[in-house]
C-alpha cells in the first residue's frame, strides 16, 4: 500500500483560526454553518456580532453564543498534528492560573503529569513490553476506579425550577466536572424527576436558554464571569419558540 507524505503547510487552512490565524485552541464550531474557531476568539467576535466570520450566514439574530459548540475531535486532529501544540497551552494555562494565584485544575494537572511521565519513559530507555503493559492497565484501573472526572475542574451549580408544572430537586446544589455539557444535566434532572424525556426540559441561565452542547466551563465563562459562585441555573418544561 502506496503511502504520501502531506507537509503541515498543506492543511494549515483547514486547523488554524481565521479570528486570530493561529492554530485552534478549544475547538469550537458554529451549528449552523460548520466553521470552526478557537473558543475564546469566536465569543470574543460574538459580543458585538451575530454572524459567523467566515461565511458571514447569521448565526441567530439574538443569542449566538446558543447555536455554538466545543468541538473535541477536531481539536483532538490539531493536537495530534501539530508537535508541541498541546504541551506549550498546557504550560500557558499553568502559568495564567499561576499569575493569578490561582490553584491550578486537576484536567491540566493531569495532562501535565502523563506528558512528563511519558517523556520520561523514553529518556531512560522503558521499552519492556510487559512494564509498559502493566503499568497502563494499573493507571486504567485506577483512573476507572478511583477518578470519575474528580480531577478535572470544578463547577458548583444551584438547579432551581421557575415553573409550577414541576417540582424542585431535593438536593439543588451540586458540584461536577466543567466539562459537563448542559445535555448532561438535563439527563440528571430528568432522572431525578422520573420524567420520561430529557428533552422535555429548557435549562436557562441569566434568563437565556442553554444550548445543549455547551459546556460548564463555557456557561460560567460567558456568562457568570464576574459573580460568584454557585452557578445559578433555572430549569423548565420545555417551550417551542418560533
Amino acid at each position: 500500500m502506496l503511502t504520501r507524505k502531506i507537509k503541515l503547510w498543506d492543511i494549515n487552512a483547514h486547523i488554524t483560526c481565521r479570528l486570530c490565524n493561529g492554530y485552534l485552541i478549544d475547538a469550537t464550531t458554529v451549528t449552523e454553518c460548520l466553521h470552526t474557531f478557537c473558543r475564546s476568539c469566536l465569543v470574543k467576535y460574538l459580543e458585538e456580532n451575530n454572524t459567523c466570520p467566515t461565511c458571514r450566514i447569521v448565526i441567530h439574530q439574538s443569542h449566538p453564543l446558543q447555536y455554538i459548540g466545543h468541538d473535541r475531535t477536531m481539536q483532538d486532529i490539531v493536537y495530534k498534528l501539530v508537535p508541541g501544540l498541546q504541551e506549550a497551552e498546557m504550560k500557558k494555562q499553568r502559568e495564567f492560573y499561576h499569575k493569578l494565584g490561582m490553584e491550578v485544575p486537576g484536567d491540566i494537572k493531569g495532562e501535565t503529569c502523563s506528558t512528563k511521565q511519558h517523556l520520561d519513559s523514553h529518556r531512560n530507555g522503558e521499552t519492556k513490553a510487559d512494564e509498559n503493559i502493566n503499568k497502563e492497565t494499573s493507571e486504567e484501573k485506577q483512573e476507572e476506579d478511583n477518578d470519575y472526572h474528580r480531577s478535572d475542574e470544578q463547577v458548583s451549580i444551584c438547579l432551581e425550577c421557575n415553573s409550577s408544572k414541576l417540582r424542585g430537586l431535593k438536593r439543588k446544589w451540586i458540584r461536577c466536572s466543567a466539562q459537563a455539557t448542559v445535555l448532561h444535566l438535563k439527563k440528571f434532572i430528568a432522572k431525578k424527576l422520573n420524567l420520561s424525556s430529557f428533552n422535555e426540559l429548557d435549562i436557562l441561565c441569566n434568563e437565556e436558554i442553554l444550548g445543549k452542547d455547551h459546556t460548564l466551563k463555557f456557561v460560567v465563562v460567558t456568562r457568570w464571569r464576574f459573580k460568584k459562585a454557585p452557578l445559578l441555573l433555572h430549569y423548565r418544561p420545555k417551550m417551542d419558540l418560533l
